[in-house]
């Protein structure tokens, strides 16, 4: 395989379905192969299943830490969504590249490949590892075991560049997430009988209630952190379903929630907030109808968030890379605080805008991707070893 262009290779990506409830193979396939015929050996990190793998691979010395460069192969479904071109074929217009995965983030994961050719020409004095991983759309699951492995290491990077799409402004932070189910378990009669059941949905509705209570409180003046928008920690109901029938008194209901903290408030008081909500008020008035009624809490997924110092080596690196010391923070989640926790200093900037992620006709510009070509080529100049 000769040297690809970051569009060829984004066309090459993007062909490849990695919705992240199919396996991620035949991308993470290509990508050894092509890594393989430029001189760059890497190992692949299975998920149990062996359905799905991260890439690892490393280049230039092996006796020291290094720069990460990370990005995810997963991408969101296409699933009812209306697209005018197709998703999984790299398509162009109006100096716009369109598809599935082409901002979040393909395009990125396109230009660090690209550049490969380039970094292996160079006499490192840090090693450049390139980290791909999978399952990061659904609670950034394939990096975790990663993550395990580099700790074992004697020699763990020291940075990491997350591309996630931020039209590679520099970003220093972002919140976490904690994702939870709630399951009520009430007990069904004749709805002509209601008051002799458990009504599982009143129940949920009540519990949902109390949910908007502390998100409100979240929402207070003295909780806001102006550096993130918004400013302060959120909760959300996303999803509910229970029922039967209407004239049968709901013995069920479950419904899915979502804390948003800002770096440094635990998501977990959210949750110990509701169940001693559960446990003092509702619980009784339940169980005196219906002894083996419940309420149940499990966790979905989380990650941490990420709140990078400015002064920090790895914020200097940032502007440098960025051209730009007007260091900002981002809405969504990324794999970085979880970089951060394994002891990696962690910064995220990356081509695109996740404005046009998840979304039908997602689309990185020409321009954007062209740029992230010329950052990584400055980043191979400051790990360049002096002559």
């Amino acid at each position: 395989m000769s040297e690809l262009s970051s569009r060829e290779l984004l066309a090459r990506l993007v062909g490849f379905a990695t919705v992240s409830r199919d396996s991620n193979l035949e991308l993470i396939g290509f990508i050894r192969d092509y890594l393989a015929e430029q001189g760059v050996p890497c190992e692949l990190i299975y998920n149990p299943q062996r359905t799905k793998a991260n890439l690892f691979a490393s280049i230039g010395p092996a006796d020291r830490g290094g720069v990460v460069l990370s990005g995810h192969t997963d991408v969101v479904p296409v699933d009812g969504q209306a697209w005018s071109v197709e998703p999984f074929v790299l398509s162009e217009r109006e100096g716009r590249l369109y598809g599935r995965g082409t901002a979040d983030m393909k395009g990125f994961i396109a230009s660090v490949l690209a550049a490969v050719p380039s970094f292996t020409r160079c006499s490192l004095r840090l090693p450049i590892h390139l980290a791909f991983s999978y399952d990061e759309e659904v609670g950034c699951l394939g990096v975790r075991p990663m993550l395990e492995q580099l700790q074992q290491r004697p020699h763990r990077p020291v940075l990491c560049l997350i591309g996630e799409p931020t039209e590679l402004r520099p970003v220093l932070g972002h919140k976490g997430k904690l994702a939870m189910r709630c399951q009520v378990r009430g007990a069904a009669c004749h709805s002509a009988y209601a008051p002799y059941g458990v009504n599982a949905i009143e129940y949920a509705a009540r519990l949902i209630g109390k949910l908007g209570d502390i998100g409100r409180q979240l929402a207070q003046p003295e909780r806001h952190d102006p550096r993130f928008d918004p400013p302060f920690s959120t909760v959300q109901t996303g999803t509910i379903k229970g029922g039967r029938a209407l004239n049968i008194v709901p013995a069920e209901c479950e419904f899915d929630f979502e804390v948003r903290t800002l770096p440094g408030y635990d998501a977990q008081a959210v949750v110990d907030e509701l169940q001693r909500y559960a446990g003092e008020q509702l619980l009784p008035k339940m169980q005196a109808i219906q002894a083996d009624t419940g309420i149940g809490l499990q966790p979905l997924s989380a990650y941490p968030g990420l709140a990078t110092a400015p002064d920090s080596e790895a914020a200097e690196l940032l502007a440098l890379l960025s051209g730009s010391r007007e260091f900002g923070t981002v809405a969504f989640g990324t794999e970085g605080g979880l970089f951060h926790e394994a002891g990696i200093a962690t910064v995220v900037c990356g081509p695109g805008s996740m404005e046009q992620g998840h979304k039908p006709d997602e689309f990185i510009s020409i321009e954007q991707l062209d740029a992230c070509d010329a950052m990584l080529m400055r980043l191979a100049q400051w790990l360049q070893a002096p002559a």
